[in-house]
């Protein structure tokens, strides 16, 4: 192969049939001291370095990756889709292939054992093995420490403008909007004794809108304090499926009125995590408005349940005009919005409530197309075993 460097050791191996006996024993324990050097090396990075064929079945792992991954030692031969759940797609779904199609896929996860953490993946192909199949370098940084100072710094400072800004709100708005309030229920009264005054009727309009204006603004400090001041979750033995449905039955109408159809592939038989149903409810309503809002008459929203080993998945998938690329980044940042009206906190009381049931939120969209949101909640089972570490 052009370009190709050769060793004296490739000379060598070259020539295996006209080595003797003695010979072949020097090349042996060659081989051996050059493995357990390389070894060695490998051993005293801090990147994990795996090596795994196209079942994900792990063929070599130095000491780094056994640490993050919780490998057990002399565990070859264990399949890394198992140890690291929902990586296998990725292999289907890489960013980018190198000749003969196979992908190099970079991510990053989280992974909840031996114990939390965050780790950057990249894997990349390389030279079949001895029967021809495809295998894949693999190397994994444990990157948790960076993450948590940067969101914790982020963390930080939104809460902090947060509670300064509703500290204000609360002031200035609450006590006002109750006035408005009192002021139009007595106008009200009033102009119900006054039904023969000319161009009532008007004015019970003007009344109404009155109203609606006031609600909608104290639906904004009510969201504002939710925002700030969350309450624990009261954990429970729930069946998300269930809370779906029961949400979906509450927005059948609104549904049909926007001319919206919905698709769901919702097993009864999907493994309990432990949640508060009234927050899991206050999650769907959040995701499901913004997919409605999302799309005009005729769209489909797409709502798939699956489990794996460890986690329950819920996917959100609209058909609506998509986010563009330069908002992704900000989905989550207190009162960004793209749509009139909204006071860009819905997504961030989404990923505060996922984040306090352990769990975690992604989001993928594109122009013209239509966004996925996808919930991965750990298992009841797997929620304990974290929680003992």
């Amino acid at each position: 192969m052009a370009g190709k460097k050769h060793s004296s050791l490739d000379k060598v191996l070259g020539r295996l049939d006209q080595l003797d006996q003695a010979n072949l024993q020097n090349l042996v324990q060659r081989l051996a001291r050059e493995r357990a050097m390389l070894e060695a090396v490998f051993d005293t990075l801090q990147e994990g370095v795996l090596v795994i064929d196209a079942d994900g079945v792990i063929d070599y792992a130095n000491d780094a990756a056994t640490r993050l991954i919780g490998l057990a030692a002399g565990a070859g031969g264990t399949s890394l889709w198992r140890l690291v759940p929902g990586l296998r797609g990725s292999l289907d779904a890489g960013g980018g292939k190198q000749a003969g199609g196979a992908p190099v896929v970079t991510r990053e996860f989280e992974l909840s054992y031996p114990q939390p953490r965050v780790v950057r993946l990249y894997m990349v192909p390389f030279q079949p093995d001895e029967r021809g199949g495809q295998r894949f370098a693999v190397i994994l940084s444990d990157i948790t420490g960076e993450k948590k100072s940067t969101a914790d710094l982020i963390e930080h400072e939104k809460i902090s403008s947060v509670l300064l800004l509703a500290a204000g709100v609360a002031h200035e708005l609450g006590n006002p909007l109750n006035s408005l309030t009192i002021h139009l229920q007595l106008i009200e009264r009033k102009l119900k004794k006054l039904k023969e005054v000319h161009g009532a009727g008007a004015l019970e309009e003007s009344i109404r809108v009155c109203q609606e204006e006031v609600a909608r603004l104290d639906g904004i400090i009510r969201n504002f304090l939710e925002a700030i001041r969350p309450q624990p979750p009261d954990l429970a033995d729930v069946n998300v499926v269930e809370v779906v449905e029961d949400v979906l039955r509450f927005q059948a109408k609104e549904l049909a009125d926007r001319g919206l159809t919905v698709h769901g592939e919702l097993p009864a038989s999907t493994p309990l995590i432990a949640a508060d149903r009234n927050q899991l409810k206050q999650v769907f309503f959040n995701l499901l408005k913004n997919a409605m809002e999302a799309m005009s008459a005729g769209g489909r929203l797409s709502i798939k349940v699956r489990a794996d080993d460890d986690s329950v998945f819920i996917a959100f998938a609209d058909t609506g005009a998509g986010i563009r690329t330069e908002d992704l980044n900000k989905l989550f940042s207190p009162y960004h919005t793209t749509k009139a009206g909204g006071h860009g906190l819905g997504l961030m009381i989404v990923q505060r409530i996922m984040r306090d049931h352990g769990g975690h939120v992604g989001i993928e969209s594109k122009e013209g197309v239509g966004t996925v949101v996808t919930l991965q909640f750990p298992q009841k089972h797997r929620r304990v075993r974290l929680l003992k570490h």
